[in-house]
């Protein structure tokens, strides 16, 4: 019998996501981000259940975009971080895919590109205060024209930006990273890229020709303090698994590795067949919130890599075999980070092969 531990994704979910995204971010093209194997939902799996609703995709590595045209998919697939090495740039032009140019080095890679293999489309990425990729606003006007001067380069030249914490509506920041853009692009044609996740609901001025949205597609939140559906965006992914024991503890004793939990009273104890083995976070602490059944009850006790323990006392009736969820539509994933000092991304990432995956259209 394979393991309990299920993480089942709903397609149906992800098409009302991106509905919705395409509805706030319109006249806006939307560009399905599916990085890091869908934010662990799957690469093939999400991108076929957005075929023909997703005008392009955006991933990580030119790997991903071998991935996706392998599935046949023949939207537009952006590489974030562009070639990391000259030889991948004919595999770009074969694959048909577009590359971020984001360092001098790579404009050296693109010079010896031949336009015979099909010209090459890139986005400018331009570094308005992220400073992690992208070219300073004092060599864009240079970048640019370099790039527009490369036989093998397609003339629509795309520019894009990425913000660094756009998720604080009313901040000072993100209103100076858009104005850094447009006042280094006002005069250069070509597409328009700014918006992440968190800027597709709350910065609408930086929309652009198109929005580059991940979290959002798999209704997570981009804002602390609140999850996806307060934003009537629906979850992809419930984590569920069932009970393997329920033990009578008496008071006083301790709980799991180094005894970092001490009943209060006699009590049971369930033990529920997950662990950071299947990517629960190790880091959760006692009083996350689980569901037994329909009830919610405390992790109690350390994260083990197969096993976590619950506090049973607010659901006396629960016996072995029991349904158990981590995270889902009644339990936002959102409020399992909180407690485990993350965001939502890193535990929908974490989840690992051993992790039995089904879909649903739900």
């Amino acid at each position: 019998m394979s393991r309990a531990t299920v993480a089942t994704i709903h397609l149906g979910a992800l098409r009302h996501n991106l509905t919705r995204i395409k509805a706030l971010a319109s006249p806006a093209k939307v560009m399905a981000v599916v990085k890091a194997d869908a934010y662990g939902h799957g690469l093939e799996r999400v991108a076929r259940a957005l075929e023909g609703e997703a005008e392009a995709f955006a991933v990580a590595a030119l790997g991903d975009g071998l991935r996706l045209r392998a599935a046949g998919h023949r939207q537009r697939i952006v590489v974030l971080s562009g070639p990391d090495d000259v030889s991948d740039i004919a595999e770009m032009q074969r694959l048909q895919l577009d590359a971020m140019i984001h360092h001098p080095a790579q404009l050296g890679w693109l010079e010896a590109i031949s336009p015979r293999r099909g010209r090459l489309r890139v986005w400018l990425k331009i570094d308005t205060g992220m400073h992690r990729l992208g070219f300073p606003l004092d060599r864009i006007d240079a970048v640019h024209a370099h790039l527009s001067a490369m036989p093998g380069v397609d003339p629509e030249i795309g520019l894009c930006t990425h913000f660094s914490e756009s998720e604080i509506v009313g901040g000072g920041v993100t209103p100076t990273q858009i104005a850094r853009f447009t006042a280094a692009t006002s005069h250069l044609s070509g597409p328009r890229s700014m918006a992440n996740s968190a800027a597709v609901m709350g910065w609408p001025q930086a929309h652009g020709d198109w929005v580059r949205s991940g979290g959002l597609l798999y209704g997570l939140s981009v804002a602390d303090g609140k999850s996806g559906a307060d934003f009537g965006f629906r979850p992809a992914m419930t984590l569920t698994t069932r009970l393997v024991a329920v033990n009578r503890i008496g008071r006083g004793e301790r709980i799991g590795y180094n005894g970092t939990w001490t009943c209060p009273e006699d009590m049971p104890v369930g033990v529920a067949a997950i662990g950071y083995g299947d990517g629960y976070p190790r880091s959760a602490v006692a009083g996350t919130p689980v569901l037994v059944g329909n009830e919610r009850v405390p992790l109690i006790g350390r994260v083990s890599m197969d096993l976590i323990t619950l506090d049973l006392r607010d659901a006396p009736a629960a016996k072995v075999g029991d349904p158990v969820t981590l995270w889902g539509e009644t339990l936002p994933v959102e409020t399992i980070a909180a407690q485990a000092g993350t965001i939502s991304y890193d535990l929908t990432c974490s989840m690992t092969r051993r992790v039995l995956f089904v879909e649903d259209d739900a």
